[in-house]
């Protein structure tokens, strides 16, 4: 059973950057994208980035800019950068692969 484990949340100040990871215990990472979502308090999930099999990165406007998606094959392991990082990106980020996701990581971003 493939298992996602998110991690690297926290509590940043505006203006600050942190970097989530995405664990992933399937075998084939490399054969498959992986993507962040996030979901705001009252708000609808909604798409953050994705990255191809091939590396080929994909932006949210709202992100584009300030967020990096990136993948480590080696270590089976997605990332996202995010800087810049504002209180309207407060969320708590999804990650998914193939048909798989993970719980979320709450980020906060807050004086």
């Amino acid at each position: 059973q493939v298992q996602l484990a998110e991690s690297g949340g926290g509590l940043v100040q505006p203006g600050g950057s942190l970097r989530l990871s995405c664990a992933v215990s399937g075998n084939n990472f490399r054969q498959y994208g992986a993507a962040w979502f996030r979901q705001a308090p009252g708000k609808e999930r909604e798409w953050v980035a994705s990255v191809t099999p091939g590396s080929l990165s994909l932006y949210a406007d709202s992100v584009r800019g300030r967020f990096t998606i990136s993948r480590d094959n080696a270590k089976n392991t997605a990332y996202l950068h995010m800087n810049s990082l504002t209180p309207e990106d407060t969320a708590v980020y999804y990650c998914s692969w193939a048909s798989a996701q993970g719980q979320g990581v709450q980020v906060t971003v807050a004086s």
